[in-house]
This record gives structure tokens, C-alpha cells and sequence, in this order.
């Protein structure tokens, strides 16, 4: 219990880390005040057109019974994708007899109301962790082992670097080795969008998937796109809009930078010429060359809103946004996938992500909890329902590899599932290629995400604006982000002891 306690005083930040890594909700939920210009939420949009159908769910079964069980399951979610998950659970209390309470929340409260169900001492039998997140929350006591009540050979058809990202040996995680501790929600990667719309427009080519945009290419689109299209004087279309929570990581990795050293103990940006230069170009976009909106404007509305406005050229794309965008009463326009811009090292990059179900150490249901997470994460038939064959709402890719590279995609290429034509994107960041890498960033190896929050509330604003180059800011916030660094590796070192 005390090591529960030091675990709550901790903190904010150690639970946020669970949302780093990828969605069940949009990530510019965590980053983007809404706007009160908005006449109506995203969620609202989307949830609006979602009605799970019972066919969809005719082959959905769950061998068991679990009568005597009573599982809650705590996740944070768009209105479509609690309305699908909702009709799982409904098929697993039917088939099973299991009594199952399903809360959800938003991305940007999980945080603090999973650290109030840990105040209490009272965590619901299933909830949501992120790579980054599990090793303190094993040492901490909060997750049951999975290992016995998994099928081994079916975790082993998962992809191979979200199978490994939620193994842990008490002393490192990510790696491959230990327990498995979480069935992947999703693995997910953050691609790039265009609006294919503006591009006919401006009559430019679309971008070539097989070719990334060098940062000098990238600019000369983006400033072809931005215009001020009702003569006022304003800008009011974008090249681009970039969350630096979000983008700033494919601009630093692709330029060969990186935050922390190779053993992950020391934070080495201040005079690191590829981080800095790879910040600064990602800054002036937006303070020299006026392709983003201002740090104003994307306050007053925030870029997710504005892409779906039709105002923004290019945006980040995750898994889970696909079904949003392929809703045209959200989505009024024609679009696709393409590649991030790439520097230096000439291969295009972004983070890889994932958040995972875990099941509560103290559960009184461990069978039933793994029975759903199972339906939710490596049944077949739970992921044709979630990723859009037998619903044609796409959450996600299939976790399952063989689904996903054999009848999932076939099914894709001749429109029985709705995606984006460039699905290969999204492939070739999960699988890797010459041209493409998608990586898990570095606070997946890091006790927690301190160091990067150091980073995010040191006044990285400045930059954006242009009163702060990026050298001077990495040389002002680097000690701050060491000392969340340190005390970390404390935290990690008190832990294996």
C-alpha cells in the first residue's frame, strides 16, 4: 500500500503517459481547447451517425460462463467508439451471463479519474495503459499478469512491436522479455493527411506516397496552399497546421535528432544541431513563412477543427481518425493518406502507438476480464467488428497480423471497408521500410513522462512566435527536463529494490 500511495502523490503526469501513445479518442483532444465558434463537436457528428446493427455482430460469441462475474471497464473514447464497444459488450454479456459496467470518459480526464479510482483503492477490473505506463503501474501492484489466461500462439500473431511493448521483467520494459501485462486496444501510427480537395484547387499534384516531400518541397506546397480565399485581407487556409505535442517528433527524428541519450539517462538536446534545426524549421512554419496559423489562432480554434473545416492542407492522421474522416457529414471533402516530409536521414518518421487493456491486480474476475480484453483485442471476430469490415465504421487496423495483411486489406482494396486509397501509408509506418519507420518515442522507455512535460511547459510557445529561437530554449529548458529525468531513474532504481 505505501508504494500505492507514492504512486498517487506522483502523479498527474504518470497517468497522462497512459494517453502518449496513441487513441481511443482523437488525440487533439488533449491538446486543443474547443473552440466556442464550433456549432457542433466532432463526437457529436461522428456519434450521430453510428448505430451498431445486430447483424454485425452475428458471428461475435464468447465461449464461457461467467454468470457469477461482475466486471467495470473504464476507457476514454469518441461517442462511435463507445457505441461499438458497447455492442461487444452487450454480445459478451449475452453470450457469457457476465454483468458488465462500461464507463468512458474523455482522453484529456482519464488521468485524473483513473488517479482517483487509485486514491480510492478501488480500479475497475479493465482499464486502458499505455506502454510508457506499465512498468510503474506493475511495480506499484495495479496489474495482473496475463500470462495465464492468454492463448500464447494467438498473442504471437499480434504485431510484433506492440507484443513486445507490454511485456515487462521488473527491470525493463519494451524489450520483448517478461510478463505481458496488456492486449493492445490498438497499434496505431500517426500518418499524414491531405486535403485532396485544396489540391485540386490550387491545381497541384498530389503528393507521391512512394516519394516523401523533402522540408524544402513540404514548404513550397504548403505556401502554394495558404491563401486568403474571401479577399478580407486574413489568412484563412493553411499549408498545414502542426500540435507540436503531436508533429514535432517526426520533423526531430527524421532530421536524425533525438531528446535523450542511447541509455535513456540524460537529455542531450541544448547544441544538438539536428534537434534544433529540425525545431526550428517546424517553428518557422509557422513564425516565418505564415504556412500554420498562429499560436493565437490555433487557440481560438484548434488545427483538428480547421482540417475538418476544410482550412488545412495537411494534418496528422492516426488509425482511430479514419472513421471520422471517411464520414463525409464530418468530412465534406475528398482526401488521402501521404508520408511526413523527411530531413536528414531521408526516411520519413513518426511515432508508433499504442494503448492497452489491462486487467486490475486485484480483480476477483480474472477469467471473465480476460475473456473481454480478449474479444476487444485478438478475436477475429471482435476485430472485423472494430476495424470496419462487418460495421463499416473504421476505429482501427486489426491487431491481428494475418487479418490484417490478408483479408482486411483485400477488403479495403475492393471497398467493402471504407479507408483511405493509400492504406499502404499506414503499413509501411507499422512494418518499416527504406522510405518509411514508425517508432515508439522515447518516453515509451522512460519510468514516466516528466521530462516531456518539462519539455511542453517550459515556454516552447516563444519559439512558435518567434521571440525564442530554438537554441536559446533548448539551452533554457534542458535542466529542467534533467531533473524530471533524474528523479525518474530515482523513482526506477527505489522500484527494482
Amino acid at each position: 500500500m505505501k508504494k500505492k500511495l507514492l504512486s498517487i502523490l506522483l502523479a498527474t503526469t504518470m497517468t497522462f503517459s497512459v494517453l502518449c501513445g496513441c487513441g481511443g479518442a482523437s488525440e487533439e483532444a488533449t491538446t486543443e481547447a474547443p473552440a466556442e465558434t464550433a456549432t457542433e463537436s466532432t463526437e457529436e457528428k461522428v456519434g450521430a451517425q453510428i448505430e451498431v446493427q445486430e447483424e454485425a455482430l452475428t458471428d461475435v460469441a464468447v465461449e464461457g460462463d461467467f454468470s457469477d462475474a461482475e466486471l467495470t471497464v473504464f476507457i476514454f473514447a469518441q461517442d462511435h467508439e463507445k457505441a461499438v464497444y458497447q455492442s461487444l459488450i452487450d454480445k459478451f454479456s449475452e453470450s457469457t451471463g457476465a454483468t458488465v459496467t462500461f464507463e468512458v470518459t474523455t482522453s484529456d480526464e482519464y488521468g485524473q479519474k483513473i488517479l482517483a479510482y487509485k486514491a480510492a483503492d478501488d480500479m475497475p477490473d479493465i482499464f486502458y495503459t499505455g506502454p510508457e505506463a506499465v512498468p510503474a503501474n506493475v511495480d506499484d501492484g495495479y496489474l495482473l499478469p496475463l500470462d495465464d489466461y492468454v492463448d500464447a500462439e494467438v498473442v504471437a500473431n499480434l504485431w510484433g512491436g506492440v507484443n513486445g511493448a507490454y511485456r515487462y521483467d521488473g527491470v525493463t520494459a519494451g524489450n520483448g522479455e517478461g510478463s505481458l501485462y496488456c492486449l493492445p486496444k490498438d497499434f496505431s501510427t500517426f500518418a499524414f493527411a491531405y486535403n485532396k480537395t485544396m489540391f485540386d484547387e490550387a491545381g497541384l499534384e498530389y503528393p507521391d506516397p512512394a516519394n516523401p516531400y523533402t522540408w524544402e518541397e513540404f514548404l513550397e506546397v504548403c505556401k502554394q496552399l495558404t491563401k486568403d480565399t474571401d479577399g478580407d485581407g486574413e489568412i484563412d487556409q493553411w499549408g498545414t497546421a502542426n500540435a507540436l505535442q503531436w508533429a514535432l517528433d517526426a520533423f526531430i527524428y527524421t532530421n536524425g535528432g533525438h531528446f535523450l541519450n542511447e541509455d535513456y539517462t540524460q537529455v542531450v538536446i541544448d547544441g544538438q544541431e539536428e534537434f534544433i534545426e529540425a525545431f526550428q524549421y517546424f517553428a518557422d512554419l509557422t513564425c516565418k513563412h505564415g504556412v500554420t496559423p498562429t499560436v493565437e489562432q490555433d487557440t481560438a480554434l484548434g488545427g483538428y477543427q480547421r482540417w475538418l473545416d476544410g482550412q488545412i492542407g495537411f494534418y496528422a492522421c492516426g488509425t482511430w481518425d479514419v472513421g471520422a474522416f471517411m464520414d463525409k457529414n464530418t468530412f465534406p471533402y475528398e482526401w488521402d493518406l501521404c508520408a511526413w516530409p523527411v530531413g536528414k536521414t531521408g526516411v520519413s518518421m513518426t511515432r508508433n502507438g499504442s494503448v492497452g487493456f489491462s486487467v486490475s491486480a486485484d480483480t476477483e474476475y480474472p477469467e471473465a476480464a480476460a475473456a473481454l480484453i480478449t474479444l476487444f483485442s485478438t478475436d477475429l471476430e471482435g476485430q472485423r467488428v472494430l476495424s470496419g469490415e462487418t460495421t463499416g465504421v473504421s476505429l482501427q487496423m486489426p491487431n491481428i497480423m494475418d487479418y490484417a495483411k490478408g483479408d482486411y486489406k483485400a477488403k479495403v482494396a475492393d471497398g467493402s471497408i471504407p479507408y483511405a486509397s493509400n492504406i499502404d501509408v499506414i503499413y509501411n509506418y507499422l512494418e518499416g521500410t527504406d522510405k518509411y519507420e514508425g517508432i515508439f518515442v522515447e518516453t515509451a522507455y522512460t519510468y514516466n513522462a516528466d521530462w516531456w512535460n518539462a519539455f511542453l511547459s517550459g515556454g516552447y510557445e516563444y519559439v512558435l512566435n518567434g521571440e525564442m529561437t530554438a537554441a536559446e530554449y533548448c539551452a533554457q529548458v534542458q535542466p529542467a527536463m534533467q531533473e524530471a529525468l533524474d528523479a525518474a531513474n530515482e523513482m526506477k532504481a527505489a522500484a527494482a529494490n
